[in-house]
C-alpha cells in the first residue's frame, strides 16, 4: 500500500509539472504570435507612409517648415484616435500651430486606402519617430468610415 502512494505522489508531481509547462507554452505561443502581428502591422504601416505619407511629412516624420506638420510627439498623433483616422479619412483644410509654428498645406482626403492599411500606417505613425501610442484597428477605421457616410 505504502509503495502504491509513493508511486502515485511521484507521478503526480511530473504531471503537474507537465501541465504548467504547457500552460506556460500556450501563454509563449501567444505573446509570440501578437508580438509578429504587431511587427508585421508596422512593416506594412511603413509601407504605406513610404507611398502616401512622405512626400509631405518627410521620411523622418519632421514635416515641412510652415507647410506639412511634424508627426513626432504631437498631440494629434498621441491623442484622440478618432480625430487622427478622420484627417486621413476626410483630409483637413485648417491651419496647425504646433510648438508655435503654423502648418497651412491643406491635406488630401486618403479615403481611398482600404481600412487596415489606414490602421496599419497610423500605428506606424504612433510609434515611430519618438512616439509611443496604442495600435489602431481596422475595425476602429471602419466605425469612423461608417460615421462620415
Amino acid at each position: 500500500m505504502m509503495k502504491k502512494l509513493l508511486f502515485t505522489a511521484l507521478l503526480a508531481v511530473p504531471l503537474t509539472l507537465l501541465v504548467q509547462t504547457a500552460a506556460q507554452a500556450q501563454i509563449q505561443k501567444k505573446t509570440a504570435a501578437k508580438a509578429t502581428a504587431q511587427r508585421d502591422q508596422l512593416l506594412e504601416g511603413k509601407k504605406v507612409y513610404s507611398k502616401f505619407c512622405a512626400s509631405c511629412h518627410q521620411l523622418d516624420g519632421g514635416g515641412v517648415p510652415n507647410l506639412n506638420p511634424p508627426l513626432s510627439k504631437t498631440i494629434y498623433v498621441l491623442g484622440d484616435k478618432s480625430r487622427l483616422i478622420k484627417i486621413i479619412l476626410n483630409g483637413s483644410n485648417e491651419s496647425l500651430e504646433i510648438d508655435g509654428e503654423t502648418y497651412s498645406n491643406p491635406m488630401p482626403q486618403l479615403d481611398i486606402l482600404k481600412d487596415e492599411e489606414i490602421a496599419d500606417v497610423l500605428t506606424y505613425v504612433r510609434n515611430s519617430f519618438g512616439n509611443k501610442a496604442g495600435a489602431i484597428t481596422a475595425s476602429e477605421v471602419k466605425a469612423q468610415r461608417t460615421k462620415k457616410k
